[in-house]
């Protein structure tokens, strides 16, 4: 079971979030998803919680902070350093939307936009390190953006984060991205069915299971299941629009 206590590298996808027009609903519907339990609420930190997954934390949710925001995935990246790399995002055309806000012992969060307006965050780690669980069924297996101008968000997210990325064959210009030899995730260009910006892939157990009980729970399939090499994939959205994708 690959799992993780300590701070994540440098650039890094570390942790995701999702903002929640409806608390209880969201909960019920990711919690009966993916077989999450769920921290005690915190009223000192907005009513945030975290998803857990056999005991190990795997995501946050908190209340949207704009009640005009769509719910939605955000993806954040690891960072020693926030205020520095708010200074690479905004030489690189980056707007940086949330400045460096510590969040008590448990880290500094940063919302930024790249300069195609796709979000993401930055997590200096405190006593909260990220996600401790991934690539098991119920936890993040995958991060990748869907951008209108790939060759820039890799010009761009290169500069901000040292990314090298390798374009794989056959992909129509899909490229992972790393800062060492484990791939982190990867950026393409945007895709019918598949969301723009920044998405989140989780690992499940059966792709089609999944895919059904999204669908018996409300939400909807823009991406039907299809196998690929690197295993059987399908994009949906939960009932209040956010999209996401999870593979067997």
């Amino acid at each position: 079971m690959p799992t993780r206590n300590t701070p994540w590298p440098d650039g890094t996808p570390c942790w995701i979030d999702y903002g929640a027009a409806d608390m209880q609903a969201a909960k019920e519907f990711y919690g009966g998803l993916f077989g999450w339990d769920w921290t005690a609420d915190s009223p000192e930190y907005g009513g945030y919680v975290n998803a857990l997954k056999d005991g190990h934390q795997v995501a946050g949710f908190g209340p949207l902070t704009n009640p005009a925001d769509s719910p939605a995935w955000t993806t954040y990246f690891a960072t020693s350093d926030a205020a520095a790399t708010c200074g690479r995002i905004r030489e690189a055309g980056g707007t940086v939307v949330v400045e460096p806000m510590q969040v008590g012992p448990i880290g500094t969060m940063v919302i930024a936009l790249d300069p195609q307006g796709n979000g993401f965050g930055l997590w200096q780690a405190g006593t909260h390190t990220g996600y401790e669980l991934h690539n098991e069924p119920g936890s993040l297996a995958w991060n990748e953006a869907a951008v209108d101008d790939p060759a820039a968000a890799q010009a761009f997210y290169t500069a901000v984060f040292g990314f090298r990325f390798d374009e794989l064959d056959g992909m129509g210009g899909y490229a992972t991205f790393t800062t060492g030899e484990r791939a982190l995730g990867g950026l393409g260009g945007v895709t019918p069915g598949a969301p723009r910006g920044w998405s989140t892939c989780f690992a499940v157990a059966v792709t089609d299971e999944a895919v059904a009980a999204v669908e018996a729970a409300g939400g909807t399939v823009t991406m039907p299941a299809e196998d690929t090499e690197f295993g059987r994939f399908a994009v949906v959205q939960d009932p209040w629009g956010a999209a996401f994708s999870v593979m067997q």
